[in-house]
């Protein structure tokens, strides 16, 4: 009993000798990209729909039933080409109706210039007063201006004929077809649309802190997504100055300066926006950046391992990362996650596979 516990009381004693080594500290692990100088190639980028810069709705000036349409969509079309009609029974019959008016004054001014000549040989000869002179005098300057009025129905009439046929005022293309034969259509109700030749552009919805930058931008470049290594020039040629309701994002037109027979009207279209700067823009990760008070930096790993904070020129925050303008060098390999916890010249270790 006695030796158990003596056994016991020199446990304790038998460790003190021994001294305890401090855990090894670990370096912490982060990931790494590779500056890549250019690589932000422009400051924004927009997709859109390619339109005719002028588009527009042919109606018929009288009202009627459609009795034939000779295009459908996608048809081309030339100035004065009949695109279609409408049933012009009732338009003849207003052009007899307004004739016939016509021919029955001309009577009554017949008739009203032949008592004045008579009436002025009677007043002539002093066999009729000169009040019943006038009253004929009066008759005939009436009935000519009848004739004057119904002589301008009838013209208006017969135009109104010419009406029932739809010609094309420029050469385009069908854009949109709004009535079918058969169906009656009042004046000046859109029958089709017509995308006119010549200059196409691109409309693209922008959101309200990008408008101030595409409106400044000038000159930008248009890529279609069926032909994306073509390139285009394009000009900022009209800003909307209200917002959609809905989407709350205001609609950029952009004219397509050297377009092609490749650019086709209803294609998706990218805008790009140059860079402004006046340099070579470097696209960085927005996880790589460190804001040090009022100066972002990033970490540069340096050949030892160890990270050095490194002062750079943020020249736009974006989407897809940070675009740099200063303070970085082709191939330099900075942070581009967790530069949040670093501290001056601590050692790291990057993890396999570097961020793109």
């Amino acid at each position: 009993m006695n030796r158990l516990l003596w056994t016991l009381l020199l446990l304790p004693l038998a460790g003190c000798g021994e001294k305890a080594v401090p855990p090894v500290a670990q370096a912490k692990m982060v990931l790494a990209h590779t500056v890549r100088a250019g690589s932000a190639v422009s400051q924004a980028d927009y997709s859109g729909e390619v339109r005719a810069r002028h588009e527009i709705g042919l109606a018929f000036r009288v009202g009627g039933k459609l009795l034939a349409r000779a295009v459908d969509v996608g048809d081309p079309v030339a100035a004065g080409q009949v695109l279609a009609r409408l049933d012009p029974a009732d338009l003849a019959l207003s052009s007899s109706g307004a004739e016939a008016n016509l021919a029955a004054v001309a009577a009554e001014r017949a008739y009203a210039q032949a008592e004045v000549k008579r009436y002025r040989d009677l007043r002539a000869q002093q066999f009729v007063s000169a009040a019943l002179l006038d009253a004929k005098e009066t008759a005939l300057k009436s009935a000519e201006e009848k004739v004057r009025a119904l002589a301008a129905q009838a013209g208006l009439a017969h135009n109104q004929r010419g009406y029932a046929e739809l010609r094309g005022d420029a050469a385009g293309v069908v854009s949109a077809v709004l009535a079918e034969a058969g169906q009656v259509v009042a004046a000046g109700q859109a029958v089709l649309k017509v995308a006119k030749s010549g200059e196409k552009e691109v409309v693209v919805a922008v959101p309200e802190n990008r408008v101030g930058e595409l409106a400044k931008a000038g000159e930008v470049v248009v890529t279609l997504w069926a032909a994306p290594e073509k390139r285009y020039r394009g000009r900022v040629r009209e800003v909307a100055p209200q917002a959609d309701p809905v989407t709350r994002t205001f609609a950029a037109k952009v004219s397509i300066l050297n377009a092609d027979a490749d650019v086709r009207l209803g294609q998706t279209a990218r805008v790009l926006l140059k860079n402004t700067s006046g340099g070579a823009l470097t696209l960085i990760p927005l996880g790589s950046v460190f804001q040090k008070g009022t100066q972002p930096a990033v970490w540069l790993l340096g050949p030892d391992g160890h990270v050095h904070l490194r002062p750079i020129q943020v020249a736009a925050w974006r989407e897809d990362g940070v675009a740099v303008s200063g303070g970085l060098a082709e191939g330099e390999r900075i942070v581009a996650a967790g530069a949040h916890k670093l501290v001056e010249g601590e050692a790291v270790r990057v993890a396999e596979g570097e961020r793109p």
